[in-house]
């Protein structure tokens, strides 16, 4: 069910945000990406050991097995040719993020997560594990107990009772860094800027903020790239540092975030409203059963019958007149109109797509 409470609070908000001068300025390093200053994406394959009876059981999780027999033969126990029955292992993939320039013996967290059977890995220590990147070289090792901040409760009777999902944790500092991402920013004679929210006007902010501080330092290649290169003989690390924190003025197209399920409308400034009249009414029809006993006379061999009567009534609300926007109004004059009639959530909802469907809504709408 829609809340008109949460609705009304962001319909204000978005009329206060409307009135308010435009001059919201942001870092550059807040709206752009630097080429090569990313995450990247790691994965591997390991066990984890030491659960309490929660493993994979290894009749169904063969991978489990064969994953357990090859550890002990490496380690110099031959197990292949015996029965070998425990829950106390797990097979799982462990996944991780090397952050950018990320120093070799630097650690960070990793998360784990079962692939078979297991019932939880809470408190299981996760063996050696190489962490491997998109071109197949390990970059991490991780190693260490996993934590899934999980809770399960199991009865006698076979009832159990769980919170969260315990069949997958993180283990914090989890993985160590052994090779280093082989990128020299420092020597680099040019570098790419992506918009995180491509727009032609704010990437031509962008290349006029730094050509007014450093000229001919940028140039703005289409809507979502900007290109930059150090001037005055520094290398990029240094320039790249004073460019992040100029200040620009973003841009951003006019549109209309409907969240239907929770009740949230959220629209733009820019949001523009041509000249359109806007009437809404509430219908009600209410239909309601009262049965009734037919009791035959005495003595007339007849049977007592329950005899439906329906009652239908159309109730239509009255007394509200059109509510006209002039042509060009503003976000806060079409919140302004829309909280006048009083509409409930899922009324201001399809008022705004009505007025899409009439070419009188000068924005996108994105139904979420």
């Amino acid at each position: 069910m829609l809340r008109p409470v949460r609705l009304f609070a962001a319909a204000l908000l978005a009329a206060s945000l409307a009135a308010a001068p435009a001059f919201a300025r942001s870092r550059i390093k807040d709206i752009v990406e630097f080429e090569g200053v990313r995450e990247n994406m790691l994965v591997g394959y390991g066990i984890v050991v030491g659960l309490n009876g929660t493993g994979d059981a290894l009749r169904n999780a063969p991978m489990t097995k064969q994953s357990l027999e090859a550890m002990l033969e490496r380690l110099g126990v031959n197990t292949r040719d015996a029965n070998l029955n425990t829950k106390n292992v797990a097979a799982v993939m462990v996944t991780a993020r090397l952050p950018s320039f990320a120093a070799a013996g630097s650690q960070m967290d990793v998360t784990v997560s079962a692939l078979g059977d297991a019932k939880s890995l809470l408190g299981g220590t996760l063996l050696v594990t190489p962490l491997l990147g998109a071109d197949g070289q390990a970059y991490a090792v991780a190693q260490g107990t996993v934590q899934t901040g999980a809770v399960t409760a199991t009865g006698a009777s076979g009832s159990s009772v769980s919170k969260g999902v315990p069949t997958a944790g993180r283990i914090a500092s989890g993985a160590v860094v052994e090779r280093e991402i082989g990128f020299q920013l420092a020597g680099m004679s040019q570098l790419r800027m992506t918009l995180r929210n491509p727009d032609f006007t704010t990437a031509r902010r962008i290349a006029e903020v730094i050509n007014a501080s450093y000229p001919g330092a940028a140039v703005a290649e289409n809507p979502t790239i900007v290109q930059i290169h150090p001037v005055n003989g520094q290398d990029m690390t240094s320039f790249v540092a004073q460019v992040e924190n100029l200040s620009v003025e973003p841009d951003a197209p006019a549109k209309v975030v409907i969240d239907e399920v929770a009740g949230v409308i959220v629209m733009g400034e820019n949001v523009r409203i041509s000249t359109v009249a806007i009437q809404q009414g509430n219908l009600t029809i209410t239909v309601q059963e009262t049965p009734a006993v037919s009791q035959p006379a005495p003595f007339s061999k007849g049977q007592t019958t329950v005899v439906p009567q329906s009652s239908v009534s159309v109730d239509e609300e009255k007394g509200r007149q059109f509510l006209t926007i002039r042509n060009g109004a503003s976000l806060s004059t079409l919140v302004s109109g829309l909280n006048a009639l009083g509409v409930t959530p899922r009324d201001m909802i399809s008022i705004l797509q009505t007025i899409k469907a009439a070419g009188a809504l000068q924005a996108d709408i994105e139904v979420m």
